[in-house]
């Protein structure tokens, strides 16, 4: 349950994030906003891995699987930000969110079970994130090929960040850990601006914004990785899938964008899957 708990502190995070994301997200350049986020994160998350200790823990292996997650943090983030600068959130969103599919498949390579209600709760969250995401009709249009492409990275990469990271907190403390991972994936994003030669200068304009949104995202990620010392830690990664849930909700509110009669089901369908988990 408490896991559960996690991943959906973590949902709530990353929907505030996404929903900010959305206002912010056509100012620049998709990797030079994620690497403004990611660095506030890790500003963030220094003190407190320092205070909470633990860094014995962090053996060869355990360094090795935060690198690992960090990368595909890394890729993962770039890939939601620019799927949702491309494509339509009908169609991004469903793909994004499908990860905890991936995540229970990660759990049962590695020994977990997973009986028929495992499955049952992880793709009635999916089915129910598709059916809400359908009604976006206001989103904007773009490349279908590109936003698809950037989805299933994004998608796949969540699920192997999720994953490893929890894989590494089960043998280390969770926050050495998790600053590991955010200082390898800003390495990574910085190594790909140097690369591509892309300019962060107009991010300068929006960094209150970039340091709520590094908040928000390094909370969230923190959340789930702290799933690992609890039971079942897989189900904060499908609990934390319903981020593109609450950031359509909050449009709906604050922004006044409709949300149809079948989303509502579909909400009720995504919070149904989330209760089957809790009484697994």
């Amino acid at each position: 349950m408490q896991s559960l708990l996690l991943g959906l502190c973590a949902a709530f995070l990353w929907g505030l994030h996404d929903f900010n994301v959305r206002k912010i997200g056509a100012k620049t350049d998709a990797a030079a906003l994620y690497l403004i986020v990611l660095l506030v994160g890790a500003i963030l998350l220094l003190p407190l891995a320092i205070i909470a200790g633990g860094w014995s823990t962090l053996n060869s292996h355990v360094i090795g699987l935060s690198l690992a997650a960090g990368l595909g943090e890394a890729v993962a983030g770039y890939g939601l930000y620019r799927a949702f600068a491309i494509g339509p959130v009908r169609l991004v969103a469903p793909i994004c969110g499908s990860f905890p599919l991936l995540s229970v498949g990660f759990a049962v390579a590695r020994g977990a079970e997973a009986g028929p209600l495992v499955w049952l709760g992880a793709a009635a969250v999916v089915g129910g994130i598709a059916i809400v995401a359908r009604g976006e009709d206001d989103a904007p249009t773009g490349d279908t090929r590109a936003a698809v492409g950037w989805s299933l990275l994004a998608c796949v990469s969540f699920a192997a960040t999720f994953g490893l990271l929890q894989w590494a907190a089960e043998q280390g403390a969770d926050l050495p850990v998790s600053l590991v991972a955010r200082l390898a994936a800003c390495v990574a994003m910085f190594a790909w601006i140097l690369h591509q030669r892309i300019d962060i200068k107009p991010t300068y304009a929006i960094l209150p914004n970039l340091a709520l949104l590094g908040f928000l995202d390094v909370t969230a990620l923190t959340a789930v990785t702290i799933a690992a010392g609890f039971a079942r830690p897989e189900f904060a990664s499908v609990a934390s899938s319903i981020f593109g849930l609450v950031t359509i909700l909050l449009a709906w509110r604050f922004l006044g964008e409709a949300l149809k009669p079948l989303q509502w089901l579909g909400a009720l369908v995504v919070f149904a899957g989330i209760a089957v988990l809790g009484l697994v």
